[in-house]
């Protein structure tokens, strides 16, 4: 074990130790407005980006820049994360930003790029892009590869595709959450009638994590009678698209439970890294849920969170 992950499973403790968790964010989501909400959470480690006078999309932002924060300290700190690992994992931060440019482009509002640092792939080049057509043509020449369209849509489901894909192929503590992230995305894609419009780079991705059989199914039963296991187990229950938040929540219960375990390996290592990651990225999913509870006049996180128990 190398003095560098010991450094790095040390400055990990630390910052899960600096999570909101389970009950701070229960009463987080019993705040009577957002104003009382922020107003707590600009005392917590999330304080960091959080201001008490934001919006609740602004908030949402910060409290997910909060975490990208603490995974570039983490990647400072691993020996070999920079430019492996952990940066593969931040690559949706990088995804939301090139998304949001793209928007920008074409006069819709988005919010503020998060701040990549080290952590970013193609976004320097795709942030001087000044029409989708640039934007198309600096992910071609990136390690995302050509999304086959320069339309907005296409490249949302093409990076998210093919994030999970990579994910799946270089992170191996992460596998079954990349198998059953796809599983959802395609659930949701299908409910919305728009297998059609798959591109042939995302299908390709899709079929790398799940198998082929996916592109037979005509509905969500179907679908999960068509995948691998753990993507199946993913879609347990959800006969439905209004089902799906379910299987959502489900989700992170599963990173949350398997992250606490790959964290606290008594050997730092880069799964240890990987369980920091999905600990911080499973408490500003339940702290950004609480803000929108808050937000409409409080209410109880159980509600959300037991449903799926």
């Amino acid at each position: 074990m190398s003095a560098g992950w010991v450094a790095a499973g040390v400055r990990g403790q630390g910052l899960t130790r600096r999570r909101l968790g389970d009950d701070g964010a229960r009463s987080l989501a019993a705040s009577e407005s957002l104003t009382d909400a922020l107003t707590i959470l600009v005392r917590t480690p999330y304080g960091r980006e959080v201001r008490a006078d934001m919006d609740l999309t602004d908030a949402q932002h910060a409290v997910a820049a909060t975490v990208l924060w603490h995974l570039r300290i983490l990647a400072g700190w691993a020996p070999s994360l920079r430019s492996g690992s952990l940066r593969l994992m931040a690559a949706g931060f990088e995804i939301t930003n090139v998304i949001g440019h793209m928007a920008r482009i074409s006069g819709q509002p988005a919010p503020a790029p998060y701040a990549l640092g080290s952590l970013s792939m193609a976004w320097p080049t795709v942030s001087l892009a000044r029409t989708q057509a640039e934007v198309r043509t600096a992910l071609r020449s990136s390690m995302w590869g050509d999304p086959g369209s320069g339309d907005l849509a296409t490249i949302r489901l093409t990076l998210q595709f093919g994030w999970t894909r990579r994910v799946l192929d270089s992170v191996p503590a992460a596998a079954d959450w990349a198998i059953s992230r796809t599983a959802l995305m395609v659930a949701r894609v299908l409910a919305a009638g728009a297998l059609p419009t798959l591109s042939r780079s995302t299908r390709r991705d899709v079929t790398h994590v799940l198998g082929p059989q996916w592109q037979q199914a005509r509905s969500l039963d179907e679908l999960a009678r068509c995948l691998p296991r753990p993507a199946a187990q993913a879609l347990q229950g959800v006969d439905a698209a209004d089902d799906l938040w379910r299987a959502e929540v489900r989700w992170w219960a599963t990173v949350e439970s398997a992250a606490a375990t790959l964290a606290t390996r008594p050997h730092p290592g880069p799964s240890s890294a990987i369980g920091v990651v999905g600990l911080l990225a499973t408490d500003a999913w339940r702290t950004r849920a609480a803000l929108a509870i808050a937000a409409r006049g409080g209410g109880e996180l159980s509600e959300v969170l037991d449903a799926v128990a």
